[in-house]
């Protein structure tokens, strides 16, 4: 599929101005010239030695800049996972609780709002704003440059970083930075949440073991939280954990509005220049991490949902 995207990715690399010599030569290093089930064949052979290639157009191993601009990733993605999940829970057990009421059309109106608004149009709207017209929030970077400089990166993970360091002015600064492309990320998965939470939290609501719970005296917050809430959450997780997955690969459009030096803009920047290593190394690991999320969330099953750890004991 790279090499169906126009342009030439010796072309975009040295530039318009580069001799033709110097372009064949480049692309005699970076294995264009063969045919393409060479360059498959080498880059699985590769793969089998763990070597990911070096990127061209920065001249950094493929891994390096993996452990690089990952993390950045992860602590958004972590971010607005948090936001979604407590706030599209919430949304969704309070729908569930008061159907056909007020909250319950607010909350659902909400939820459609969330999926309908597009991330750069909401990303730009929260900018505008809460930067330049309520200049509150941060536009762009993980930290402002004169903290950064006095941290030391061990981990690229800003908000450990500066928590090893003592340095709490820059892990509030850090997290000042991080607000606003959370909720930009998270708002999707937060409606998602909490449709799937109301559809999920009605059907057990209508299960004889909450009416008998009820019956028994116990409070209406207990049976809710404690009997209801904790039975849905299976398909409330398969969807945690899919969005999840999606927003670890996904983040190209809100880390390219912020300027976020993640992982999306690392393999935007690559697409660009037709960078084909990158391209190759970032997908094959984004996908290899969307399979553990998923593997982290079947076995989360088996603490929500008893029966599947039984059945497993019997077969």
């Amino acid at each position: 599929m790279v090499h169906l995207i126009p342009g030439d990715a010796a072309l975009a690399i040295l530039g318009e101005r580069a001799s033709e010599g110097s372009l064949a030569k480049l692309r005699q290093e970076m294995g264009l010239n063969l045919p393409l089930y060479q360059q498959y064949g080498k880059y699985l052979w590769d793969l089998i030695h763990f070597n990911l290639g070096r990127s061209f157009r920065t001249n950094q191993l493929v891994v390096d800049d993996l452990v690089r601009y990952f993390p950045a990733t992860v602590e958004l993605t972590l971010a607005s996972m948090i936001f979604a999940v407590f706030f599209g829970i919430s949304a969704g057990v309070l729908a569930a609780v008061n159907r056909g009421k007020f909250w319950d059309y607010t909350a659902m109106f909400g939820s459609l709002a969330g999926i309908s608004m597009p991330i750069f149009w909401l990303g730009l709207m929260l900018i505008l704003l809460f930067s330049y017209l309520l200049p509150i929030f941060p536009s762009s970077q993980r930290i402002d440059t004169v903290l950064d400089l006095q941290i030391q990166h061990r981990t690229n993970f800003y908000l450990i970083d500066t928590l090893i360091a003592g340095h709490f002015e820059a892990f509030g600064n850090a997290l000042w930075h991080l607000i606003l492309p959370a909720i930009t990320l998270g708002t999707i998965p937060l409606a998602i949440i909490a449709r799937i939470t109301r559809s999920s939290l009605l059907e057990i609501l209508n299960q004889q073991y909450i009416t008998t719970a009820h019956a028994k005296g116990l409070r209406y917050s207990v049976v809710i939280l404690k009997h209801a809430l904790k039975n849905s959450m299976i398909p409330v997780l398969t969807v945690i954990g899919l969005e999840f997955g999606y927003l670890l690969g996904g983040a190209i459009l809100t880390e390219h509005i912020f300027s976020w030096p993640g992982l999306g803009s690392w393999l935007y920047a690559a697409v660009s220049a037709r960078d084909i290593r990158p391209i190759q190394g970032g997908v094959l690991f984004v996908a290899s991490i969307f399979m553990v999320v998923n593997l982290v969330v079947d076995l989360l099953y088996v603490y929500f949902n008893p029966q599947i750890r039984i059945a497993n004991q019997v077969v």
